[in-house]
C-alpha cells in the first residue's frame, strides 16, 4: 500500500487556499467603517451580506453583489430607519397641546374596546 496517508508516514504540511482574498478583505473594511451593521461575506453565493445591530421590530439584511452595491442598500436602510423613527415637524407640539385623560380628575385607562360576540342565535350574549 504506498501513498501519503498511509501509517508511518511523516505528516505533510498541505497549501490552504485563500478563496475570493480581495471580497473577504473588503468585507472585512465595510466592517470596521460601518459600526451598526455587521459585514459578512458569501464564498457560496459570491455575495456581500449587511445585518443591522440596532435594536427593532424586525432584523435588518441587506445583500448586493458588490461592496458599493451594499453600501448604497445599508445607507438606504438606514435612511428608513430615520424617517420611521422621526415624527414629522409640528407633530410634537401637537401631541403635547391635546389634554390626556390621564390628566383629567375621574377617569381612568379602560384599555382597548371590546366587541360583544353574538351568540349563533343572532342575539348579543
Amino acid at each position: 500500500m504506498t501513498g501519503r496517508h498511509r501509517d508511518g508516514q511523516p505528516y505533510a504540511s498541505v497549501y490552504q487556499r485563500v478563496w475570493d482574498g480581495p471580497a473577504r478583505a473588503e468585507a472585512e473594511r465595510l466592517d470596521q467603517t460601518w459600526a451598526d451593521w455587521t459585514v459578512l461575506y458569501s464564498l457560496g453565493k459570491r455575495s456581500f451580506y449587511a445585518v443591522a445591530s440596532w435594536d427593532g421590530p424586525q432584523v435588518v439584511v441587506v445583500e448586493d453583489a458588490t461592496s458599493e452595491g451594499l453600501e448604497e442598500r445599508m445607507q438606504e436602510a438606514e435612511m428608513v430607519r430615520m424617517l420611521q423613527t422621526t415624527p414629522p415637524r409640528g407633530e410634537e407640539k401637537r401631541l403635547s397641546a391635546e389634554p390626556s385623560d390621564r390628566d383629567t380628575p375621574g377617569t381612568r385607562d379602560r384599555g382597548p374596546a371590546r366587541r360583544r360576540r353574538s351568540s349563533p342565535g343572532g342575539r348579543a350574549a
